[in-house]
């Protein structure tokens, strides 16, 4: 549990987070003045590059930033000496070392990422100034890491000791946001709008916040304030968090499936030969006591337990001849049975995340195989382009640089390689390398007030405190917000970094201009071959990940042997919440009607039905085998169209096996499994039907 702040601080955080920042960034200074490192400036800009709002992750990002300048700066001393004699050589290899480094670190998409990008353009940064004095190189280098090094230890243990805001109640105030939203989700579900357009935008909200939850979730280890039962509690919530929105999605087809037999919400059943019933059937009055209860922030008077009894009772025995109304009925009942376990294990797991307490793993009711994984979508092509057009971009500015001659030139290639890092992970980097670009010239103008106007007058450095002061708790307000978190780094790390603070001033309006118009031209560059060589459309994005779930469908058909339904949850809830991301954004008539919790639901159909295959009898193994290869093959082929034909008669086939199996268990798992995969692919198809000429041979056999 952590421990509850006063609400003076709340109500400022944001104004103390800045005077944090700003406090960390001048003992930087004044500690990089006293033992006389060269540009104690660079001390200053890494607090606000350093800092964030709260303390957990401002340790995580010290210690991989701590490490990445390190590999940086020992490649530096490795490559510069060694290549200097060879300048189109040198450009080319750090032009390459930066592109690797970019490509590893959009493959890992962890906190840990953030040490593989600072590992690449740290090396620009230090080595392109530094190639007309390359025998002072590992002098630099090391003067570059003590002056990270400084402002990262500062920037820590000011976040840290001086007031220090936990991540832990901002994690678990948005999971109690999303906790919200799906209560409402799931009984919208049940009351039969599922399909409703409000509540599909909830749905892509629910799979947005997922992945901005479990980005968020990655810093709480480093966070001490946070009681030690919250990283386990989350995670264990988290996992049935991702489970969520597939089981609400089979939920809202399995009622709609029987309303096509006359189950309509809200009124009554007509069930098949027997009439339109003259009161509300058990089966909806138990769909419309279990709507109000998992839209309680409590469990109420009904219990979980009551609910699985009731569900129980209702539940068909399938045989053989069981009609496709039974089997969508007991398909429902399962799910529903689903959705109990998982809306009580959430209750449990919120109130214990809110007290402090661990939850034993008897105390939970939903026991997926194998546990969660922390799994998510890696693209390697994707990390690879990226890569490649930083190099690009690189090798552009330094063609630029040496052709040109122009003695300043090094801060074009230094800031393409920054700006194509610190953008690579968006769909068109350009638009975030020119906003960049945008702000640094704000920075610019304020840092031209500063030395030409300003700073001549003073003459010592209270003076110079006070003065900067103003314009700095400004940046560091802007970075405390959300909104505007890029707007105050662009300005409070560009400002800095131009300002070059030293011991005495010595300002040159000739080399401020040489070096502003670098800057420029090496964010414009990024810019331009950014948008040639890597930038690429929302809609582009979408149709990628999309196609990269179809594959996945493919490759989960494929396997014969357990899997853990979890982590393949993991990985697709994750790339759905990336999808969320990019549909938002995006014109409604351009996002279509594709979510992707089709493709998730097929998949967790799946591994339902491999998990099934243990138990079953060799004939009807051979026809989900023979199923599941030709499901597979349609995926791997999909082009967004219909599913071919065949496939249905592959599904209702091994339906009709599946059908005749002894085993209640076996039996169960591959019938939810292939009713939920007949159901997502085929949703207009006719009623299943046993075959009669099946039925015969098996009850021969």
């Amino acid at each position: 549990m952590t421990t509850a702040r006063p609400p003076f601080l709340v109500r400022h955080a944001d104004l103390i987070h800045s005077l944090k920042s700003f406090a960390a960034a001048i003992a930087a200074f004044m500690i990089a003045l006293w033992i006389d490192l060269p540009r104690p400036y660079w001390a200053m800009a890494t607090v606000y590059i350093t800092s964030q709002p709260f303390a957990g992750a401002t340790q995580s990002k010290a210690l991989f930033r701590i490490a990445g300048t390190l590999l940086g700066a020992a490649a530096t001393v490795a490559l510069v000496p060694n290549l200097v004699g060879a300048p189109e050589l040198l450009c080319l290899a750090i032009a390459l070392w930066v592109g690797l480094c970019l490509c590893i670190s959009l493959l890992d998409r962890t906190p840990r990422s953030y040490m593989f990008m600072l590992a690449g353009y740290t090396v620009a940064l230090i080595g392109f100034p530094a190639v007309t004095e390359p025998a002072t190189i590992f002098d630099t280098a090391l003067a570059r890491v003590e002056e990270i090094s400084l402002g990262i230890i500062c920037a820590t243990l000011v976040s840290t000791i001086v007031l220090p805001r936990s991540l832990g109640p901002a994690v678990a105030g948005r999971v109690d946001s999303w906790l919200a939203d799906a209560r409402r989700l799931s009984q919208a579900v049940l009351y039969g709008h599922g399909a409703d357009g409000p509540q599909r935008a909830l749905r892509l909200r629910l799979a947005a916040d997922a992945v901005e939850i479990d980005n968020l979730a990655d810093h709480l280890a480093y966070d001490r304030s946070v009681d030690v039962s919250f990283v386990p509690n989350l995670q264990a919530l988290r996992l049935r968090m991702l489970m969520l929105p597939p089981l609400l999605a089979s939920i809202a087809d399995r009622i709609d499936a029987l309303g096509r037999h006359g189950v309509v919400p809200g009124e009554h059943i007509a069930v098949p030969g027997e009439g339109l019933a003259t009161e509300e059937p058990p089966l909806r009055q138990l769909i419309d006591e279990l709507a109000e209860w998992v839209a309680r922030d409590d469990a109420g008077r009904r219990s979980a337990d009551s609910f699985r009894a009731a569900i129980a009772a209702q539940l068909p025995v399938l045989q053989t001849r069981a009609s496709w109304y039974e089997i969508v009925t007991a398909s429902l009942l399962l799910r529903m049975r689903e959705l109990v376990d998982i809306s009580q294990d959430c209750r449990t797991l919120q109130r214990a995340i809110a007290v402090g307490e661990p939850v034993a793993a008897d105390a939970l009711l939903f026991h997926p195989e194998g546990g969660a994984a922390p799994v998510r979508h890696r693209d390697v092509a994707m990390a690879v382009w990226s890569g490649g057009g930083a190099a690009l971009a690189i090798l552009a500015c330094c063609a630029f640089w040496i052709g040109t001659g122009w003695q300043d030139g090094a801060s074009a290639p230094m800031m393409a390689a920054v700006g194509c890092s610190f953008f690579a992970a968006q769909d068109d980097p350009s638009v975030g390398i020119r906003s960049f670009g945008l702000w640094s010239i704000a920075a610019m103008v304020v840092v031209a007030l500063y030395l030409f106007a300003i700073l001549p007058g003073i003459s010592n450095v209270e003076l110079l405190v006070a003065a900067i002061a103003p314009a700095f708790l400004v940046f560091g307000l802007l970075m405390a917000r959300p909104q505007t978190t890029f707007i105050g780094m662009a300005l409070s790390a560009n400002t800095a970094t131009l300002l070059a603070l030293q011991a005495s001033y010595s300002a040159d309006f000739g080399a401020f201009v040489n070096s502003s118009v670098a800057f420029l031209v090496g964010v414009e560059l990024a810019v331009i071959v950014s948008r040639l060589a890597r930038s690429v459309g929302a809609e582009w994005s979408t149709r990628r990940l999309v196609r990269h779930g179809w594959v996945t469908l493919a490759l989960a058909a494929e396997h014969r042997g357990r899997r853990d339904r979890a982590v393949f949850a993991g990985v697709m809830m994750n790339r759905i919440g990336l999808l969320a991301q990019r549909l938002s954004a995006m014109p409604a008539d351009a996002a279509g009607d594709s979510d992707g919790l089709r493709e998730l639901r097929v998949g967790l159909n799946i591994v339902d039905l491999r998990r099934a295959r243990h138990g079953l009898s060799a004939p009807t193994l051979r026809a989900t085998d023979a199923m599941l290869d030709e499901l597979a093959a349609a995926f791997r082929h999909h082009d967004g169209g219909a599913m071919p034909p065949g496939l249905l008669a592959r599904i209702d086939e091994a339906l009709g096996h599946v059908m005749s199996e002894d085993r209640p268990d076996a039996r169960d798992d591959a019938v939810i499994g292939l009713v939920g995969i007949r159901r997502a692919l085929f949703p207009a198809a006719a009623a299943y039907a046993p075959d009669p000429s099946l039925s015969l041979q098996q009850a021969v056999a």
